[in-house]
């Protein structure tokens, strides 16, 4: 495989951008290799550089559900661009992005659009503490819910232990406040709840756990867990900024039964562009500034390219046939394990 020019590109690249890349996953260490660098992307696509070719099995990191440069969201793009590409205030797109979020995902009553993953989860986690005037939150080893410091942590050994910082530059104060406890185990979480329920103030946990592997909940843990938070008035986060969307039109939680507190949304909803979303209850979706005391901003919150982009892609998966689209991933992976 030619990889000349990708590799003059990185050259170029490590003398003005930290290793080179924008997000550590890009620098390819894991794979032992210099990156390519990408020039286009159509349908399942992708083009590097020297004009390589390649089957994109990983769609933005799971961002572009549609394929890459699909036709509608491409032309809502464009269309919302020559109106202006930022405006720092209200426009009718993000009401109606809103709307068709609210209607897929019943349990999103009130929304607030944010431009990442991270900021999703991290808000959420915010709201829920200023909502119970409590200061811990639980989450799930192996589990990633972003860059934020609290969430940057390890699990250490025994069933639950009081995290250790995952990361140079955060201070151990921001992950003594989170609780770790092995993904899957009712047991061990039912132990921590109730022993610290008066100081927790939200659980957050992806339905399907992505980052390990993509790991089903066993039958009755979120159950479990829905019960176990709602007796002791805790915060139950779903982090849907990956599964959101994927297994079928809304969250995973439709096809679970379960309705969290609180939800995080980001990459599918954004159409490939920067956008993500936290909403839930509103009871306590209203306690964020302007109604109430917790703040979170954003000058790029709702920009109008990509809620454009947003509500076209959604739009369209409404159209789609999500068991068509579960045969046909099920069909590769048998194929795949086979090889």
């Amino acid at each position: 495989m030619r990889s000349e020019k990708s590799r003059k590109l990185f050259r170029e690249a490590r003398k003005y951008l930290v290793g080179g890349v924008n997000s550590p996953v890009r620098a390819y260490k894991a794979v032992g290799r210099s990156p390519i660098f990408i020039t286009r992307g159509k349908g399942s696509r992708i083009y590097d550089a020297d004009n390589n070719c390649y089957l994109d099995l990983v769609m933005s990191w799971g961002a572009l559900i549609l394929g890459h440069a699909y036709p509608p969201v491409l032309r809502a793009i464009n269309g919302a661009a020559k109106n202006g590409s930022s405006f720092g205030a209200p426009t009718s797109a993000e009401t109606e992005l809103a709307r068709i979020i609210n209607c897929a995902i019943p349990s999103i009553e009130k929304i607030r659009l944010v431009n990442s993953g991270t900021e999703a989860t991290m808000s959420a986690i915010r709201l829920a503490r200023g909502f119970t005037g409590k200061d811990k939150i639980v989450k799930f080893e192996g589990s990633y819910h972003g860059h934020c410091d609290s969430l940057l942590v390890k699990a250490g050994s025994g069933a639950a232990t009081f995290g250790q910082p995952d990361s140079l530059g955060v201070p151990r104060a921001s992950s003594q406040d989170t609780i770790v406890i092995p993904y899957n185990d009712i047991d061990a979480a039912g132990r921590v709840i109730k022993r610290e329920h008066k100081k927790i103030a939200c659980v957050i946990i992806e339905p399907v756990a992505a980052n390990m592997g993509v790991i089903l909940p066993k039958i009755g843990f979120l159950v479990g867990l829905r019960e176990l938070t709602k007796k002791y008035n805790i915060v139950l986060i779903f982090d849907e900024v990956i599964c959101g969307f994927r297994f079928t039109f809304g969250g995973a939680q439709n096809l679970f039964g379960i309705t969290p507190d609180l939800t995080a949304l980001g990459k599918i909803i954004g159409g490939g562009l920067p956008l993500a979303a936290y909403g839930g209850r509103k009871e306590i979706m209203d306690k964020l500034s302007p109604l109430g005391g917790v703040y979170q901003a954003g000058t790029l919150s709702g920009n109008p390219l990509a809620v454009a982009a947003g509500i076209a892609t959604l739009k369209e998966l409404a159209r789609k046939d999500y068991s068509k689209l579960n045969e046909t991933v099920g069909e590769m992976c048998r194929e795949m394990e086979v090889i």
